[in-house]
């Protein structure tokens, strides 16, 4: 016989809150279904008898429910014992007590009000009301309903096994047969009847659609598990009741909630900050590029496999050609470092023919075309990302660089051309303080949007600090009314990244950065204000970062270098893997714990930046890279690929300039607060 294996699925629900629909089993509709190879799979609805769940025939399983009270908590424990061998999938539908059509939703990192800023071919409400997820794909494997009319909230909390193991399978839709055992299980709601449910199951189905890559969603999975005689089970999850003032205060104490649950812990530190930068100047090293008008280091589009150069240069965003540049600078002096000469030459580059008629930088070139093509359309986010690179140079040219009149005359000039680049941005404000997201040399809008707005207002913050104008000053409170009246106050974070126009980690981080920046600078009542704001937007932010270790099958790489998903953060709504974009985010989160006392926060960041480097590129293990210091960018934890390999393994082609910026800047906690206190 088999040894015995054992998950356990409880259900606690805090009934006092709501006593009308405190959890028992009239309250679940439980449904098991039971496959026999080659066959169409049984289903069965389960009913109540003392302890025991029946069907209207003889089952394989002997099925146990028994409740006992913790605190507040009513706890049920379901167990299930074989008969004999079986498949087995077992699905439980809850009712909410929420209205049908008044419910919005939250799956941390994954589903945000109704999803539908998203297109029909990624996961939204338009698509369908009613829809399942596997576990791993959430930051935290929870799926929640809140209903603003009555502030009236519910969520559902897997309570997952700390030793998880995941099954690697041959067919991927439709009805499966699990070869080996899965702790992946489902969690999502159905909206479609009278009244809100949310439903969880074991092990893992995905209906009506699973989303397998970028706006691609492809048929319905169910799983079933393999079970042998006398084998015994018990599964677990955690119904939590809440009342809430708007979805932001419920999205906020859920995320309390299940962070308290979950409680993640830092990692075991194996690179401190000067072994991480040591190590990401391999990056450097070998990704420099100097045979073109414009220099760079290569940062997008290059194959894990190779790590060679390519053609195409991005200023900001994935390539961060400009802060990278500085990073070189910066190090190669402290540490005598031939880089430096290396990050001189590309700022040098860029100064003499790194901008646009009107005075804008580059956003894009790719000189892998004949002719090399220049991208005439420029973002905020990046230009706004190349102006706060510059002027990090800058300033440390003056505090630390030489005193020659040659690099005398070369501050000037770009000082000359921020200025001219900041005016342009005043110039493009709107009326209500937002900034198209996409605009053209000519000032004219490609894409009118405000979600990318927030990246502008650190830039021009620093602007002012560093130049004394206190126009730019002015356009970043004014970019922060449009943030709080259009975004925080909405809980609506979105369209930050430029490969999508979504729901997004990002958004929320620029939205947490901005807001700080302007508390950094202000005071009394004003700067209290800002605080608060920063709060709202970092808790938002907070959701997209994994308070748990997804599992994985054997020869899936990640599972086999032991790597572990907590305190990495989800992409988008879009894009469905973790990656390392932090930035300044985790000094900021510190920061606010020690203001206002939140000190969840801190135990966050203590996560994020025990976790991140854990994959770092080194000579002495590679992590499936092939150059030691280019940092891996698309993660893929769960069954979605950006193009190649699924789940367990990198995509082919990836970007690291921006995730060897992420965690130098990370590494770098003091950069910011010293400039704006200078």
């Amino acid at each position: 016989m088999k040894p015995m294996r054992t998950i356990l699925l409880s259900l606690l629900c805090l009934s006092t809150l709501l006593p009308s629909l405190s959890l028992s089993a009239a309250n679940l509709k439980a449904t098991l279904k039971l496959k026999t190879p080659g066959n169409v799979a049984a289903s069965y609805n389960l009913r109540t008898e003392g302890n025991r769940l029946f069907a209207d025939k003889a089952l394989p399983l002997d099925i146990t429910l028994q409740q006992s009270v913790n605190g507040d908590d009513d706890i049920v424990t379901v167990n299930i014992t074989a008969r004999q061998n079986t498949y087995f999938n077992l699905a439980f539908a809850m009712p909410t007590g929420l209205k049908n059509g008044h419910s919005e939703f939250f799956l941390p990192g994954l589903w945000y009000h109704r999803n539908l800023r998203s297109p029909k071919q990624a996961p939204n409400y338009g698509v369908s009301k009613s829809w399942t997820f596997r576990e791993d794909r959430m930051s935290t494997p929870l799926a929640s309903a809140f209903d603003a009319q009555t502030g009236k909230g519910i969520s559902v909390l897997r309570v997952v096994d700390k030793a998880g193991c995941d099954a690697q399978v041959q067919n991927t839709e439709g009805e499966i047969i699990l070869p080996s055992p899965t702790s992946v299980g489902y969690v999502g709601f159905d909206d479609s009847g009278n009244e809100t449910q949310l439903t969880f199951g074991f092990p893992y189905t995905e209906a009506p659609k699973r989303y397998i890559r970028k706006l691609t969603l492809a048929p319905a999975v169910e799983a079933f598990m393999p079970m042998s005689a006398g084998e015994t089970k018990t599964l677990v999850w955690r119904i939590h009741r809440l009342e809430a003032k708007s979805y932001g205060d419920f999205v906020t104490k859920v995320w309390q909630y299940s962070f308290d649950q979950m409680a993640p812990k830092p990692l075991p530190t194996v690179l401190n900050p000067a072994a991480v930068k040591a190590n990401l100047c391999g990056y450097f090293r070998n990704s420099y590029v100097g045979s073109h008008p414009l220099k760079y280091n290569s940062g997008i589009t290059i194959l894990t496999a190779d790590c060679k150069p390519s053609g195409e240069v991005q200023i900001g965003f994935c390539g961060r050609v400009l802060l990278n540049a500085f990073n070189e600078i910066e190090y190669g002096d402290a540490h005598h470092d031939t880089i430096a000469a290396m990050g001189h030459a590309i700022l040098d580059s860029w100064l003499r023919q790194g901008f646009s008629p009107k005075g804008y930088f580059h956003d894009f070139i790719n000189y892998g075309s004949n002719p090399a093509k220049i991208d005439d359309i420029h973002s905020i986010r990046q230009q706004s990302e190349a102006v706060y690179a510059i002027l990090h140079y800058l300033n440390y040219e003056k505090q630390y660089g030489k005193k020659d009149k040659a690099t005398k005359q070369q501050i000037k000039e770009w000082e000359t051309k921020i200025r001219h680049l900041l005016d342009n941005l005043v110039a493009l404000q709107k009326e209500d303080g937002h900034f198209a997201r996409k605009f053209r040399d000519d000032g004219s809008d490609v894409d009118n949007t405000g979600g990318s707005t927030p990246s502008a207002t650190s830039t021009l913050v620093m602007g002012w600090k560093y130049f004394g104008d206190k126009r730019y000053l002015q356009a970043a409170k004014r970019t922060m009314d449009y943030v709080e009246k259009n975004i925080i106050s909405k809980s609506d974070y979105f369209s930050s990244t430029l490969d999508a126009n979504c729901e997004d980690k990002e958004a929320a981080i620029a939205a947490v950065t901005a807001s700080y920046y302007l508390a950094m600078v202000t005071k009394g009542q004003e700067r209290q204000h800002y605080i608060s704001l920063c709060q709202q937007a970092a808790y938002f932010a907070m959701t997209w970062y994994y308070t748990w270790d997804v599992p994985f099958a054997a020869g899936q790489m990640l599972g086999d270098v032991h790597f572990h998903s907590r305190g990495w953060g989800n992409v988008s709504v879009e894009n469905n893997h973790i990656d390392v974009f932090v930035f300044e985010l985790p000094h900021i989160i510190q920061w606010l714990a020690g203001q206002t006392g939140e000190t969840r926060f801190q135990k966050m960041h203590d996560v994020i930046t025990s976790s991140l480097t854990q994959l770092m590129p080194t000579e002495d293990h590679h992590f499936g890279i092939a150059v030691p210091g280019f940092y891996p960018e698309v993660v893929q934890h769960t069954t979605w690929d950006y193009g190649r390999n699924g789940k367990g393994f990198y995509n082919n082609l990836f970007a690291p300039g921006w995730t060897v910026a992420s965690l130098w800047e990370m590494c770098s906690p003091e950069r910011t607060v010293n400039f704006l206190r200078k």
